[in-house]
């Protein structure tokens, strides 16, 4: 599913217009996008949790020339499914 799957799967689901729901879904993604920057983890009980993992700097090599390179430090979004999702799935 991609993100124009998932908008019309909204819309039909909701009984939303096809731009309201995709008003909705913008503004889901923004409010995550917006909290995980700020350092804030988003908490979906029972779907999952959006959080941000720290990754330090490391060295790493060139792939074209073997040479060796350092790779900055970063932050990385990263999510866990929740129980309900997992049952879901499962």
């Amino acid at each position: 599913m991609n993100k124009n799957d998932l908008i019309s799967a909204v819309a039909e689901t909701s009984g939303l217009s096809k731009s309201d729901a995709s008003n909705a879904v913008e503004s889901v993604f923004n409010a995550i996008t917006k909290s995980l920057s700020g350092g804030e983890e988003v908490r979906l009980i029972g779907f999952g949790t959006f959080s941000v993992a720290k990754r330090k700097a490391s060295t790493g090599r060139n792939p074209r020339t073997g040479e060796p390179m350092t790779i900055k430090a970063s932050n990385q979004p990263k999510f866990k499914a929740g129980k309900g999702l997992k049952d879901a799935v499962n």
